[in-house]
């Protein structure tokens, strides 16, 4: 078989063409997505949303380029929307999952019931917000483990925002003798709150009347950077102030009555 060597090359040639223009295609979304990202923090835009601006604009871009490759080969765009569409149907019904964690991506960045930064409870799990992508929420908990959750899982979960208005409660509760003097108790406590450097919003609350103890949760608001250290201070100064004052803290305990069962078995 002849070989018609300008036919290859200029096979290679196009070939190297197509290479060259995907190639710069992917720079040039990297560069427009960052582009869109600065242009929307100088607009001092929601971080979240910035974030989400750009990967749309990274991957639009991206689909565009890889179109164009394709034609470059002769292949018709018409006939391979029409594939793209058959292939997306079967591909829909074989990744429901991962295109509901994008819709759910979607309605949380349109709800917004947290951002970028923010102290969040989601499912049972407790952290800082790091990132909202398309298909899963990234959270830091306070024990420094990265948490990668889908976002089908956060949008169908009970969301509870601790910071909401940009600060975080640090909660410790303790447990106090019953013979304890209440007014007592209540001014050590926050005696010991107010001496401690950093938070605000100091208060002690009596939680419950427990099994063993009196039940009490000493607080102050913080930032989330913050929160470990802010609750180390107050469970130390807690400690110390009530030894000071000589308090009791009970341990769990139980009175258990034998009505006449001793008697009985004499």
């Amino acid at each position: 078989m002849d070989i018609s060597w300008s036919s290859v090359l200029e096979w290679v040639l196009e070939v190297a063409w197509v290479a060259a223009v995907f190639i710069a295609g992917l720079y040039l979304s990297k560069f427009v997505s960052n582009m869109a990202r600065r242009a929307l923090e100088k607009q001092k835009v929601d971080v979240t949303l910035t974030r989400f601006v750009g990967n749309v604009v990274h991957w639009a871009i991206l689909i565009m380029v890889g179109i164009a490759c394709l034609g470059a080969f002769g292949i018709e765009t018409t006939s391979f929307a029409a594939m793209v569409g058959a292939a997306g149907l079967a591909i829909g019904l074989a990744f429901q999952g991962t295109l509901s964690a994008v819709a759910a991506g979607v309605m949380l960045l349109i709800l917004r019931p947290f951002k970028v930064g923010d102290v969040v409870g989601i499912g049972g799990q407790t952290g800082i917000v790091e990132e909202i992508g398309l298909f899963a929420t990234t959270i830091y908990a306070f024990s420094n483990h990265k948490l990668i959750l889908s976002n089908k899982d956060v949008f169908g979960s009970a969301i509870e925002n601790k910071t909401f208005d940009g600060m975080v409660r640090v909660d410790v509760d303790v447990g106090t003798d019953y013979g304890e003097d209440l007014d007592n108790v209540r001014a050590v406590l926050m005696a010991a709150l107010e001496e401690i450097e950093g938070g605000e919003r100091p208060q002690v609350y009596l939680k419950a009347l427990g099994g063993s103890s009196i039940d009490w949760s000493v607080r102050k608001w913080t930032t989330p950077q913050n929160y470990l250290g802010l609750r180390d201070a107050i469970t130390l100064a807690t400690k110390k102030a009530l030894d000071a004052a000589d308090i009791g803290i009970p341990f769990p305990q139980m009175d258990v009555h034998l009505d006449g069962a001793l008697d009985k078995a004499a």
